[in-house]
């Protein structure tokens, strides 16, 4: 049983359908390993025991009945503590929200509820998602599965951590600006961040609605293809037969190659290599657009976090961290007319980037341009956690800016991951594409 914390959520998906795993044993161990781990209240604000096994023996007797809802039906997950969670306290991370508990479920928890995903609680994060970090001193700080000193990862830090650490078959989490990927990538993991608009945000505390999305953390591409389509209650896409032969790859230049540190430049350099071994053809391409659009992200971020959450926020700053109160704030800063003017911006440079990259399969970048950050440093040093936290979102941030579907890959290189950026709307043909480099790279 204790094995069953290290595998896939399709590999034990599998297991239940053939009989080999009941979804009650398999949630109890997921439980006794959250009960007993030594950084369990780092990663989870709180477990739902009782969800869990009662969603748990539901499926147990759809099993032995031949009539499971999906796949994944009894697979034990973890969700971001944003997602509405009925009758459980929903905080985002933050004090400004203590003691909030929602009526009803988000609707993609809901909707992954109905398909028998068994949920085990709600994990830690950056405060109200505002961070690529991962830190908070206002609840806690995940560990990161190299060194529990280094950051995890945002802002779906306790996502990425639950799976690392073998308490959650998957994580579901959120990305505004990279809080899928990073922490996936410093974590090793798999992650999907979806086009803004794919799955409804309907029960999920906002952070920025124009870029807010939701995305699995896991262990394989398979298992982002499943719970992404169980989430939004469509059929996942078929990921047999995939190949990598004629495949044609962008290798994205403009700032996502800037000061990459030594570790992430060499773990892409050999992932490039490894593709062009199985077959792949890689051209380098520059595109203005994206430093066109990077350059309006001060603002197109700050100003709606700042607008959705002002006056919450602002009715006790001093319950905040500092270093998000900062980020927040800074919004204020921006008119109106800056804001509209910037968004003009941005849809241009994405009409250009759609047009430029139309004849390739996916573009390539490094998930992150840095290895995670000593956390203790972070806290100490506002100059340092000022531009770890810029870094660490740089190269994600690029997906978001462009409304792009992305996905991070291990390289096999520790805490450095390969990202694929896909089109809008384009997450079966990316997912089919991970599911061919997957193997590649390890």
């Amino acid at each position: 049983m204790e094995a069953w914390r290290w595998m896939s959520a399709s590999e034990l998906g599998r297991g239940i359908a053939a009989g080999e795993i009941d979804p009650v044993d398999l949630t109890e161990t997921f439980l006794e390993a959250i009960e007993s781990h030594e950084h369990t209240d780092r990663i989870y604000a709180r477990v739902t025991p009782e969800r869990a096994r009662a969603e748990a023996a539901a499926a147990s007797a759809r099993a032995k009945a031949g009539t499971r809802k999906s796949a994944l039906d009894g697979v034990p997950i973890s969700w971001k503590d944003l997602f509405d969670s009925a009758g459980v306290a929903t905080e985002a991370g933050s004090a400004l929200l203590e003691g909030r508990v929602p009526e009803h479920d988000a609707k993609v928890l809901q909707t992954a509820t109905e398909a028998g995903l068994v949920c085990l609680g709600k994990t830690h994060m950056s405060e109200l998602a505002f961070s690529g970090i991962g830190i908070n001193p206002v609840t806690a700080t995940p560990p990161n599965r190299h060194d529990p000193a280094w950051v995890p990862g945002g802002s779906s830090s306790g996502a990425a951590a639950s799976v690392a650490f073998g308490l959650a078959a998957a994580g579901i989490g959120s990305d505004t600006g990279g809080s899928v990927r990073i922490p996936s990538a410093w974590n090793d993991l798999v992650g999907l961040k979806t086009t803004s608009g794919r799955l409804t945000l309907e029960g999920v505390v906002p952070l920025c609605l124009r870029f807010d999305t939701i995305g699995p953390l896991c262990r394989s591409v398979e298992d982002a293809a499943m719970l992404t389509a169980l989430m939004e209650g469509t059929t996942p896409p078929d990921l047999r037969g995939v190949s990598l032969a004629g495949k044609r790859f962008a290798a994205l230049q403009t700032c996502v190659l800037e000061d990459l540190r030594d570790e992430p430049k060499a773990a892409y350099l050999a992932a490039l290599d490894r593709l062009r071994d199985a077959g792949v053809e890689i051209e380098p391409i520059e595109a203005p657009e994206v430093d066109q659009a990077m350059a309006q992200s001060g603002i197109a971020f700050t100003a709606e976090a700042y607008g959705l959450w002002r006056d919450v926020i602002e009715t006790a700053p001093d319950k905040m961290f500092a270093e998000i109160l900062g980020r927040f704030r800074s919004g204020a800063s921006h008119s109106g007319p800056d804001y509209v003017a910037a968004w003009q911006e941005i849809e241009q440079a994405r009409r250009i980037w759609n047009t430029r990259v139309a004849g390739y399969d996916a573009v390539l970048a490094p998930t992150a341009p840095i290895l995670p950050p000593d956390a203790a440093r972070m806290l100490a040093d506002h100059d340092y956690y000022v531009g770890e936290n810029l870094m660490a979102l740089r190269n994600t941030r690029v997906g978001n800016m462009l409304g792009l579907s992305a996905l991070t890959l291990p390289t096999g290189v520790p805490a450095c991951g390969l990202m694929l950026l896909g089109k809008p709307y384009g997450e079966e043909a990316l997912l089919r594409l991970g599911a061919a480099v997957e193997p590649a790279l390890t």
